[in-house]
């Protein structure tokens, strides 16, 4: 093998397509945009638009709205917290808020306030700073000896 007789394996590179380079290129005339008018034209911009007919995005109703107001809660489930104090991350003796749950990596930032979920088993005694907490998960802190206190609304945002 010689550096001049390097070369790709026949028909790995396909020549780039030269449209409305005349009729003999395959792509002359029109250059694969079909007939005149407006999409024959650059810079158009139709989405959505079928011909007249009224449009599906109008055809179907509106529902419903966003809360402009409705506050985003980090969410950990017992289960998550559980596995943290077995790995190490978190000390079960100290008080757990969300700062310690951001250094043990169990949620990314605090958000609008920590929301604590029913989902799994805790087996050791826990105290939590939360903004909020279901029922299920309330009851089973409280069951293993823990306890639950719910921040309001403003200690939460100063969290932030």
């Amino acid at each position: 093998m010689k550096l001049n007789e390097i070369c790709d394996n026949p028909g790995a590179r396909r020549r780039k397509m030269r449209i409305s380079r005349g009729i003999g290129s395959g792509k002359g005339k029109t250059g694969g945009r079909g007939g005149k008018g407006q999409t024959a034209r650059t810079g158009v911009a139709i989405n959505g638009f079928e011909g007249g007919q009224m449009p599906l995005y109008r055809r179907l109703p509106k529902r419903g709205f966003t809360n402009i107001f409705a506050r985003k809660f980090a969410e950990v489930n017992l289960g998550r917290l559980q596995e943290a104090i077995k790995a190490g991350k978190l000390d079960s003796k100290k008080e757990i808020n969300g700062e310690a749950l951001v250094k043990a990596g169990l949620i990314r930032r605090v958000r609008d306030g920590i929301r604590l979920l029913g989902k799994g088993e805790l087996k050791e005694k826990v105290s939590l700073k939360v903004a909020g907490a279901t029922k299920s998960a309330i009851a089973a802190v409280e069951k293993v000896g823990g306890s639950v206190e719910i921040l309001s609304a403003e200690i939460s945002e100063k969290a932030k």
